[in-house]
């Protein structure tokens, strides 16, 4: 039973992995090689400038936090924490996450994507943001710290994670720093990350996962808001579309600030539905230890 257990995990893990691959490839291909896409960006991106002096103060102080000192040190905690757990392995495979997430994110917005000009207007194609790499430190600590804390943690470091997640990638676009698609393509290589991680560890772990270690409710709560929130999205997103043609300083502020909180809102939803997918199997991933040991004694003896 425990190694079928495995196996379906580990089926799971893989098609996730695929599946982020796909989603990336897919956000790629609409909003940096379309022009209805690399509109809808940009007219995100100029709505920000609606309201922006409300929430100047607080963007600066959620991006200020984030640098590649703050990175190593909280690199460096992940790792101490599943040490002190004597989770050797859980270590090396959770700082593999954060950095092969940020490694990711550097190569393809440096080497590997290139923003074509499709003609549309104010579209600064002269600089590929795609993905966001603030986004992708926040994303990568919070889905790195879900792995590493004990079970009864995991709910509210997973609920915690997807909100700082979001802050971040919606202060990136609140900033003028990212487009909206940007933070979402950052939060999709940490989600494909998270899937490999998962993937090494199940493969490796020792003890049996115990039901009593799952979180189905905050799995829900948090799948649940998060498609919800793509739901608004594809509805923001379907309103800017109606506008394409027409020049982005011409459109209404209502129009551009509807697509600003369109975007905001679908780097939410992809947040908590990346952190749902990791929450869904962490404690079949990372078992509690001694799990076997937990089983009734009759569980353990084999019938005469």
């Amino acid at each position: 039973m425990a190694s079928r257990t495995r196996g379906w995990t580990a089926a799971w893990l893989v098609a996730s992995l695929a599946g982020h691959i796909g989603a990336l490839v897919a956000v790629w291909w609409v909003f940096v090689r379309t022009a209805r896409g690399q509109f809808a960006d940009t007219v995100a991106l100029a709505g920000n400038t609606i309201g922006r002096a409300r929430v100047e103060h607080l963007v600066t102080q959620v991006l200020d936090v984030i640098s590649v000192l703050s990175l190593l040190v909280a690199t460096a905690l992940i790792g101490f924490i599943a040490l002190a757990r004597r989770r050797v392995v859980l270590a090396g495979v959770a700082v593999l996450l954060v950095v092969g997430s940020n490694v990711t994110t550097q190569f393809l917005k440096y080497v590997a994507i290139h923003r074509p000009d499709l003609g549309v207007e104010n579209a600064n194609i002269s600089v590929n943001s795609m993905p966001s790499g603030h986004t992708t430190v926040a994303a990568s600590v919070a889905v790195a710290l879900v792995l590493v804390v004990p079970p009864r943690l995991r709910g509210l470091a997973a609920v915690l994670g997807a909100g700082y997640a979001a802050l971040t990638g919606v202060a990136t676009l609140s900033a003028g720093w990212h487009r909206p698609s940007d933070a979402v393509a950052a939060l999709i290589v940490v989600g494909g990350w998270a899937a490999g991680a998962g993937l090494l560890l199940v493969l490796t772990r020792r003890d049996d996962p115990s039901p009593r270690d799952a979180h189905p409710y905050t799995v829900v709560l948090l799948a649940g808001t998060g498609l919800a929130l793509l739901a608004v999205a594809a509805m923001a997103l379907w309103v800017s579309d109606q506008s394409f043609g027409t020049g982005v300083l011409e459109l209404s502020r209502r129009r551009l600030f509807a697509a600003y909180a369109g975007g905001a809102v679908g780097i939410a939803g992809t947040a908590a539905l990346m952190m749902a997918l990791v929450l869904s199997t962490v404690h079949e991933v990372v078992p509690s230890r001694g799990a076997r040991a937990r089983r009734p004694p009759d569980a353990l003896v084999k019938p005469s």
